[in-house]
């Protein structure tokens, strides 16, 4: 069980490189502890890997950065109680995702304007809960969506 982990919760810790390539391991591993022990539907599932993805991209692009290059983006996946969490831990130089400018409305013909961005209105769509907690030594995203209890392994 990684550091840090209490005995009342589960979990599994991966650090990947920071490159995008490494992106589908991570969502194998969520996808696995998604459908493993918890009843959860596809569409759910779908959702948590799509939301997964977008908050690894952005932590492999906070690794731009020369000085952070080298740097692993560390991913657990911990099983609580109600909810199984994701948490991505980046090394760049942080943000304030609070300060991000707004996007006008899916229905509003400007919004094609917008190529880049969209990711984090994107996974606050696709889970029951995600925090950020920026630092100027990196990003912990961590992202919740709530299923119930585990079932016992066979």
């Amino acid at each position: 069980m990684p550091a840090g982990l209490s005995t009342e919760v589960e979990g599994i810790e991966i650090q990947i490189p920071p490159r995008a390539e490494y992106v589908a391991l991570v969502r194998l591993l969520v996808s696995s502890m998604a459908t493993s022990r918890r009843a959860l539907s596809d569409d759910r599932i779908d959702d948590l890997k799509l939301a997964v993805s977008e908050a690894c991209t952005n932590a492999i692009e906070a690794h731009r950065s020369p000085a952070s290059a080298d740097e692993r983006v560390v991913v657990q996946c911990i099983e609580g109680d109600d909810r199984l969490e994701i948490v991505i831990a980046d090394s760049g130089p942080g943000f304030d995702p609070e300060a991000l400018p707004e996007h006008p409305p899916v229905t509003d013909p400007t919004r094609l304007n917008f190529e880049r961005g969209l990711g984090i209105p994107l996974i606050r769509t696709l889970v029951d809960e995600v925090h950020f907690d920026p630092s100027t030594s990196g990003t912990t995203v961590t992202l919740s969506i709530f299923c119930g209890p585990a079932t016992e392994e066979i």
